[in-house]
């Protein structure tokens, strides 16, 4: 048998809502927020415990490391993200940035009191598992829990699960990037027992830069502004590992960054593992990768203990809960972005946002450090075919080098602001994600705190 044939059953409609959210990284909590603040009943769903997404589930603390002095910054919920984490205890200095890293646990609690704050419906421990449309439109999602099988219908649907899972399976127009041209997978951890004086001097007295990321295996095209730049990178630690025969002579991909360090010896959000030739969507990969990226980092802390001085004492603090997945499916949207558009300050009428030139993947870093920018068009979040859809987060529209800067958090809360303002325009006006007003949408935003030129 290679089929099988499930009984039809009647499923029960748990929960009706204006505008539903499903998936709470950055790009899916700011636009659930954004969506309660202005008007709308609105429900936030995920199918983990907490929300966050990269910055909670998956460990990736560096919420803003790319600004520097000269950054002209986004604005809006994402910076809020930051100051309420920072308010909170729950974030602490960048070493390389003018920037805080967030504490990706403290942060669980930061968006619960957010997501309480605004009044939206919160849904964790459900998994979207099929999208319910009919005709062209849209009308809520099938999910799956301890509870079984449950249907909840919405009159908006924001798409915020990274890998444009509702788009696609509610027959949007997609490209999805070949797996062998991914930008590689990672497991984030973090570590403690770290002396923090020590680790601090040696980084002092051997400093890295943005330079040192370029080598054999790892080419990287910059502007040349960052190549002088420090860089909170690990690399001679693991280079010492493989000629002692720790690590295995085909493991030259252990090397990376670290995040921050605590006076308590926490230093969090270790992104040395990459894994490539995964693909998030196929969850056969996604358990390949899991288990081998734990096997890899656990070689990582091995010789940081070994080779890297105040490491001496250090051990395993925590696993991400998830991968870390940086590109998959994008939609094929009314409007595509380019890579003129993120190297060259594109500027768009239907501007719902700006985020500085920072663009990070497929071998190219330029960190924003000269006040350039460049605005977000509206259209990038519309998807072809489907009504009362919109799609925020890294799967917006564009091709390889725009979802290098686009997929960025700070950039994902940005979009997901504007869907969520979106959405709430989109019922008080009763048209389509496509007619809403821009004008209005824009004011809208500027009255939520965001920038938009």
């Amino acid at each position: 048998m290679n089929t099988i044939t499930e009984p039809e059953r009647q499923i029960d409609v748990i929960h009706r809502t204006g505008v539903l959210v499903v998936g709470s990284g950055p790009g899916g909590l700011a636009a659930a927020l954004a969506s309660a603040r202005a008007g709308a009943e609105t429900t936030l769903l995920d199918r983990y415990g907490c929300f966050g997404g990269n910055l909670t589930q998956v460990g990736v603390e560096g919420f803003a490391w790319y600004r520097h002095e000269q950054t002209i910054d986004s604005e809006g919920i994402g910076i809020e993200f930051e100051e309420r984490a920072k308010s909170m205890g729950a974030a602490v200095p960048e070493p390389q940035s003018d920037s805080h890293a967030i504490d990706g646990e403290a942060f669980k609690y930061v968006a619960d009191v957010l997501v309480q704050e605004a009044g939206v419906t919160p849904m964790l421990h459900r998994t979207m598992v099929a999208p319910i449309v009919e005709g062209d439109t849209i009308k809520g999602v099938i999910v799956e829990s301890k509870a079984g099988r449950e249907a909840i219908l919405a009159e908006r649907i924001i798409d915020a699960t990274g890998d444009a899972d509702i788009a696609h399976r509610a027959g949007a127009m997609m490209r999805k990037t070949p797996v062998e041209q991914m930008m590689a997978c990672s497991v984030m951890f973090s570590i403690n027992g770290v002396d923090k004086k020590r680790f601090i001097e040696a980084v002092k007295a051997d400093p890295h830069t943005y330079s040192d990321w370029c080598g054999p295996d790892w080419q990287m095209e910059t502007s040349g502004k960052e190549d002088h730049m420090f860089s909170p990178y690990l690399k001679k630690p693991f280079e010492k590992a493989i000629e002692s025969g720790l690590i295995p002579a085909n493991l030259n991909t252990i090397t990376g960054t670290w995040g921050a360090i605590t006076e308590q010896g926490d230093l969090s959000y270790l992104n040395l593992v990459h894994l490539n030739n995964l693909d998030g969507t196929n969850p056969d990969d996604l358990t390949r990768g899991e288990i081998e990226g734990r096997r890899q980092a656990m070689l990582a802390i091995e010789a940081l203990k070994q080779f890297n001085p105040g490491c001496e004492t250090a051990k395993l603090r925590n696993f991400g809960m998830t991968l870390g997945v940086r590109d998959t499916r994008k939609i094929d949207a009314v409007y595509n972005m380019t890579e003129n558009d993120v190297r060259e300050q594109g500027r768009f009428e239907d501007s719902i946002g700006i985020f500085p030139e920072f663009i990070d993947g497929y071998g190219v870093l330029i960190l924003p450090t000269t006040g350039r920018y460049f605005q977000l068009p509206y259209r990038a979040m519309l998807p072809k075919g489907v009504r009362h859809l919109i799609v925020t987060g890294r799967s917006v529209g564009g091709d390889q080098i725009s979802h290098a800067a686009v997929r960025n958090m700070m950039c994902c809360a940005v979009n997901g602001q504007g869907a969520g303002v979106a959405a709430a325009l989109s019922l008080q006006d009763k048209v389509d994600f496509a007619g809403v007003d821009i004008s209005k949408l824009q004011k809208t935003l500027l009255a939520q705190g965001a920038r938009i030129h």
